[in-house]
């Protein structure tokens, strides 16, 4: 339980909570949404008790004995340790086998049946019962089962977390958290680092997760898969709604109209009542009336509705109407020294198009993004533009389109648009930079914010064609949809690399997933893309444009031919399950075997007539450690089985 009582925050003269009242129960699954600048990142801070509240308290009954894991959204720096051990360090199993190794040392060179001796083997059953609860001798298998669902490779493992990039650093250190198994788990945009399978990983995960999850998420998609309550920070308050995001959204909505009905209903009645106070203000016969209505007046409590502004409305300006064909790409490949990244790539964008390329980190998005804007040749082939094509990019470090001796508003001017002073402030304020804030100077602003106003000047631009790599990273889920919209009705091209599955599945209408180097097109939108690929079909290109659009999967097969691959498919299948089920029974047999022989040592070194035999115990702890070592070996070949059987499942 969480106990939020009358929990009250101001910084400065900006009031943060104002009396928030809250119970968070037991394995509840949270999503904590609410404008940028409303809080969530320091309720977090304050639950972890890193925040002197104004007034009230937060309070997590034997506080102690709970474990918290909380992932910051700001990166991280690593130690200069190796991954693994990282890992071990950081969930805590290090510390047991370090107190574990230490104990019997301290047994060993203990006469046995005395009170220090009993003691420390009591002390010994405690250590080595809690490293088995906690999955200790599994720990390795564990932790590289997690790590490749993040998208880590075998390779990776030898590595020393330093050497890892920001992304993967917060990815480590989720993986951290994951292998703790907290009680409490504060996430905190838990998905801005992560690839599209990464996410689909991570939502399985959480899917079953036995303890209290809280996250903060602009990613809709994910909230819907983990969240079963919503908690809206607003106004300074917190509230709730009980369902995932889509069912937030509709209920608020709801709310609010209801809200709305009462509004109206209460100035009709407020208003009937102050004709009769007026008609009859003179009256002796209904002086007594007169002031009873005046009473019940003084008595309403007006219904507000707050924060019902106007909403704000993003649109790109009308370019010139391109040729239909805007971009061709032939023969495209790339390479970094003897690092392939893609190669022989064969795709036309054709005018409307809204295009989205995906895939793992590490497969060439950003790459081919940044070659499809002739920012960087490629390798081999070419990239052709048709004629009257405009072209805006906007990068992941776009940074460098920024002066940074400008001040905010004197960049936004210096960008040539028919956009008026007032049509650039109301941007400015959509894309969170309000008041004052328009006269900071660039060069100290957060990543974030550059890149919100990189891709506020691409707004301004009268183009035909933009290439977009994560736009979204540093929007909020309003400003999210305010940017959709505008994307959706601009009439010109669109090729995107974006993480967001619900942007990408309202906004696109073709998918190309970059894997193992080649490109594979979906004619559909992200949800279709899912679909066929895991049934592991690619979409095929219509014979209107099978000509133009290069590498896009096979041509469409004969119904009797798809029944036959079918059966051979699943044949194929049924084979694979049967080895890989048979080899399980007899890893799990294994398994039995060497935890009763790893009991049975445990047992006899706590026996005392046993400790009169330094050869024996020396040969017991030598057995111990074997049986330990093939047990890690043997959870690690159960796990990779138990998942392999679950992906032919």
């Amino acid at each position: 339980m969480i106990y939020f009582r009358n929990v009250s925050l101001s910084f400065l003269d900006r009031e943060l909570f104002n009396d928030i009242n809250w119970t968070i129960h037991p394995k509840s699954r949270i999503g904590l949404v609410g404008d940028n600048g409303t809080g969530k990142t320091t309720l977090f801070r304050a639950i972890l008790g890193e925040v002197h509240l104004d007034a009230g308290f937060i309070d997590i009954p034997d506080r102690k004995q709970k474990k918290i894991g909380y992932l910051p959204q700001d990166l991280v720096e690593l130690e200069a340790l190796g991954l693994i051990d990282y890992l071990r360090r950081k969930s805590g199993i290090a510390e047991l086998e370090d107190a574990i190794r230490a104990l019997e040392q301290e047994i060993a060179s203990t006469p046995p049946n005395t009170h220090a001796y009993s003691d420390l083997t009591r002390r010994y059953a405690q250590l080595t019962a809690e490293f088995s609860a906690r999955d200790g001798y599994a720990f390795d298998a564990r932790a590289k089962q997690i790590l490749k669902g993040f998208g880590f490779r075998e390779k990776d493992f030898d590595k020393t977390c330093d050497l890892f990039s920001g992304g993967w650093k917060m990815r480590i250190l989720l993986a951290s958290i994951l292998l703790a198994r907290p009680d409490i788990m504060l996430l905190d945009e838990p998905t801005n680092h992560l690839d599209t399978e990464s996410m689909e990983w991570l939502e399985s995960y959480l899917k079953d997760y036995p303890g209290t999850i809280l996250v903060v998420s602009h990613d809709h998609f994910f909230l819907d898969k983990i969240a079963t309550q919503i908690a809206e920070l607003s106004h300074r308050r917190i509230h709730l709604y009980k369902g995932n995001y889509t069912y937030y959204l509709a209920e608020k909505e709801r709310r609010l109209e209801a809200l709305k009905k009462e509004m109206e209903l209460q100035k009709a009645q407020i208003r009937k009542i102050e004709e009769f106070v007026e008609r009859f203000r003179y009256k002796a016969s209904k002086a007594s009336q007169v002031q009873s209505r005046v009473k019940m007046l003084e008595k309403f409590r007006e219904i507000r509705i707050e924060g019902n502004a106007r909403p704000v409305v993003m649109k790109f300006p009308e370019g010139k109407k391109s040729v239909k064909e805007v971009v061709r790409a032939e023969g495209l490949g790339h390479a970094y020294g003897d690092l392939r990244v893609f190669s022989d790539l064969n795709f036309t964008l054709f005018r409307g198009d809204k295009v989205a390329f995906v895939g793992v980190n590490g497969s060439g998005k950003s790459t081919l993004s940044r070659i499809l804007s002739l920012s960087e040749a490629p390798t081999e082939g070419r990239v052709a533009y048709g004629d009257f094509v405009t072209m805006a990019f906007f990068s992941q470090e776009s940074s460098q389109n920024l002066t940074y001796a400008n001040t905010i508003w004197e960049e936004v001017q210096s960008v040539p648009s028919a956009a008026d002073d007032q049509a650039r402030r109301n941007l400015l304020g959509a894309f969170l930079f309000s008041g004052d804030d328009i006269y900071k100077s660039v060069g100290v602003l957060s990543g974030g914010e550059k890149s919100r106003l990189a891709l506020l000047k691409i707004m301004l631009l009268d183009t035909n064609l933009l290439i977009l790599d994560e736009p979204t990273n540093h929007l909020d889920i309003r400003t999210k949809d305010i940017f959709q919209n505008a994307l959706i009705r601009y009439s010109g091209t669109v090729a995107i690399v974006s993480h967001d599955r619900y942007f990408l599945d309202h906004l696109v209408n073709r998918v190309f997933e970059l894997k193992d180097g080649a490109l594979v097109e979906y004619r559909g939108n992200y949800s279709y893309f899912i679909e066929k690929r895991a049934e592991g079909v690619s979409a095929t290109a219509d014979s209107d444009r099978s000509g133009n659009a290069g590498k896009t999967g096979d041509l469409p097969l004969s119904p009797k031919d798809k029944k036959r691959l079918e059966a051979e498919e699943r044949n194929r299948l049924a084979k694979i399950k049967t080895a890989l089920k048979k080899e399980l029974a007899a890893v799990e047999e294994k398994i039995a075997a060497l935890e009763a022989r790893k009991a049975a040592n445990e047992q006899a070194l706590c026996d005392p007539q046993v400790h009169r035999d330094g050869a024996k115990i020396r040969e017991l702890q030598m057995d111990l450690k074997t049986a330990e070592n093939d047990l890690e070996g043997a959870y690690s070949r159960w796990t990779e089985l138990s998942c392999r059987l679950e992906e032919e499942a």
